[in-house]
């Protein structure tokens, strides 16, 4: 019988670590680019975001959105937390548990 289980310690094949970081941006920006709901933090937050998808203006420091939701992992837990948003935290385990 062929073992299906994905961990991310044997191989990444099978995970859609950047895909799923991309969802995960998307169900943030729910909140971030609220101005009733955003703050300085996820301002700059967005400015990296920017920075992730051109590098040349990151003096060519190459950011993606997996690095920047592992980076900042616990904030965007916080932040979903805060909003009971479960659908976003059970996406963010998922990410943690196998990308992170």
């Amino acid at each position: 019988m062929k073992d299906t289980t994905i961990d991310r310690y044997v191989t990444f094949k099978g995970i859609d670590g950047d895909g799923n970081a991309r969802r995960i941006v998307a169900m943030l920006r729910r909140y971030i680019d609220d101005p009733d709901l955003t703050n300085a933090f996820w301002e700059r937050y967005k400015e990296k975001l920017a920075l992730a998808a051109n590098p040349d203006l990151n003096s060519g420091r190459h950011l993606d959105e997996l690095f920047l939701v592992h980076s900042y992992i616990n904030n965007i837990r916080e932040l979903f937390e805060e909003h009971d948003d479960h659908e976003a935290l059970a996406l963010l385990e998922q990410v943690e548990t196998e990308s992170c």
